[in-house]
């Protein structure tokens, strides 16, 4: 996950702050010594680490801050807020045409930057908010490209529109306006191709379709594994044919993140949204605040509660018994199974502890703990148990363990395993739902979620 460097880094100066009754100005130079090098190793760009690191210090040494009764609180207070204000403050939204205007969109970028999984991604993002998107398919230097771009369409369920690679892409813009308002199509997203760095032809290509349509934004999808490469490409975009926002991809993979640090302050164009994995729903709408929270080790639970709002489909009521079983330790398999589908339409247990609170977690470390073959296995498992098994477990005996493990095509040490750790879970459960430990797993999971909201037996 990117920043987890950067996180673990500036988590420890921090604790080497709050070790310390009072600050002195040495204290906080060389605080924040460490977390300029952290922020270059997280390869954030010079000049921009520079004046980041100024504006704190010269925010941090001041009598109010130095005598306060909390200072380091106060210090990390202020780091956020410029973390925050270093990548845009508040939250951009792509503007679309008032009325029944159609909004034309060109997304641009270089070749393996993600831009066509982007593009499908963000027409998914648009037919969720009620628009009636069409995909234009203006790659015609790659076959795969457009194909790839109707398998998106189709899996977010958005038509593509093409004229295969024998026309130009200008052309292939104009004619899709034409067929976007005979089908009361209000928003049409051009996927334009990209080079392997940026060259003119690619320029002039981008210039065309311009003169040739009325693009409102011009979106440009840069990958976060590049580093600051990203930056250099978002520069000569915005200098040779003007971005009005940016699209961070692969900020899920092992990128150091300084992009999305830089990009705002270096070009001045925003960040509109950032990919945090490989699914067509993985595309999440850049907050600099939360970021910022994620960066610093202070989660992102505003986030997990509307990805959860958003992933999940539950009856108020199902849930709420739901929860009244899993307190009374009457948590079954059915209730496991739904709460594993649950949270696999979040995007996985990985997915929910990077937005935890505290939680720092390497994709090493994420590894061990999150077998997603295990969580395959124990869904077999499950679904090789009979309706009555599932909902009570007291009736697995040895005979009807080896069938399930039969037909899950396991060993039976597995399955016996799985039924142990579920027992164990339910011992739990029933233990902190009786007791006043309310601020245990399932009290501050479930009351994060709010009332009616389904909850995770992690």
């Amino acid at each position: 996950m990117a920043f987890e460097g950067l996180t673990e880094k500036l988590q420890n100066v921090f604790k080497n702050l709050r070790g310390k009754g009072r600050l002195s100005e040495e204290d906080v130079k060389i605080a924040l010594k460490e977390v300029k090098m952290a922020l270059l190793e997280a390869d954030v760009n010079f000049k921009v680490v520079k004046n980041f690191t100024k504006t704190i210090e010269e925010r941090a040494i001041g009598q109010d801050v130095m005598n306060g009764l909390n200072p380091a609180q106060t210090v990390i207070k202020i780091v956020n807020e410029e973390l925050t204000s270093l990548m845009g403050s508040e939250i951009t939204e792509i503007a679309f045409q008032p009325g029944k205007a159609i909004t034309v969109l060109m997304m641009a970028g270089l070749q393996g930057a993600g831009k066509t999984t982007a593009t499908a991604k963000l027409a998914g993002q648009f037919l969720k908010k009620g628009k009636r998107p069409l995909l234009v398919a203006c790659d015609v230097y790659r076959p795969a490209a457009i194909e790839q771009l109707k398998i998106g369409g189709e899996k977010v369920g958005v038509p593509v529109f093409d004229m295969g690679t024998d026309h130009r892409p200008a052309q292939i813009a104009a004619e899709a306006l034409k067929v976007a308002e005979k089908d009361d199509r209000n928003v049409v997203i051009l996927d334009t191709a990209g080079r392997l760095h940026v060259d003119e032809d690619m320029m002039n290509e981008l210039r065309e379709i311009k003169d040739t349509v009325p693009v409102h934004q011009t979106i440009l999808v840069v990958d976060a594994m590049t580093g600051q490469d990203a930056v250099n490409v978002a520069s000569q975009f915005r200098e040779q044919i003007g971005i009005d926002g940016v699209i961070l991809s692969k900020l899920d993979g092992d990128a150091r993140g300084g992009a999305a640090l830089s990009i705002r302050a270096v070009t001045g164009c925003p960040i509109l949204y950032v990919g945090m994995g490989e699914k067509l729903t993985d595309l999440e709408p850049f907050y600099p605040d939360r970021m910022a929270g994620r960066i610093l080790g202070m989660g992102d639970v505003l986030s997990l509660i509307e990805k959860a709002q958003e992933s999940i489909d539950i009856d108020e009521d199902k849930s709420k018994d739901m929860m009244s079983r899993m307190k009374k330790g009457k948590f079954d398999f059915e209730d496991y199974l739904e709460s594993m589908r649950q949270m696999n339409n979040m995007g996985g247990l990985g997915s929910i502890l990077k937005m935890m609170p505290g939680m720092v977690i390497s994709a090493d470390d994420l590894e061990g703990m999150v077998d997603d073959k295990k969580l395959k296995h124990m869904e077999a498992i499950v679904l090789s148990m009979t309706p009555e098994e599932r909902t009570n477990p007291k009736l697995l005996n040895p005979r009807r363990k080896n069938r399930i493990a039969r037909g899950a095509g396991l060993d039976i040490a597995e399955v016996n395993r799985f039924i142990k750790q579920f027992e164990q879970s339910q011992k739990l459960m029933k233990q902190m739902g009786g007791g006043k430990r309310r601020g245990g797993m399932f009290g501050g999971m479930g009351n994060m979620f709010g009332g009616g909201r389904p909850r995770f037996p992690f």
